[in-house]
C-alpha cells in the first residue's frame, strides 16, 4: 500500500501493478486523514491510497 500526492499517482499505480500483477485500487483519502499523511515518494501531503 502506498500513499501518494497528485504528482506521484502514476508512479504508485505502476509499482502496485508490478508488485501484485493485479489491477490497483485507488482511494481518495478523507480530509482529516490527508492532514497527517505524507506521500511515500516526497514530503507533500498525500491525497490517495493505492493498494493491490
Amino acid at each position: 500500500m502506498y500513499y501518494c500526492c497528485e504528482e506521484h499517482v502514476d508512479l504508485a499505480l505502476d509499482i502496485v501493478v508490478d508488485e501484485t500483477e493485479l489491477a490497483p485500487v485507488m482511494e481518495k483519502l478523507e480530509q482529516e486523514i490527508q492532514l497527517s499523511t505524507v506521500c511515500n515518494f516526497c514530503d507533500q501531503q498525500a491525497i490517495y491510497k493505492i493498494s493491490g
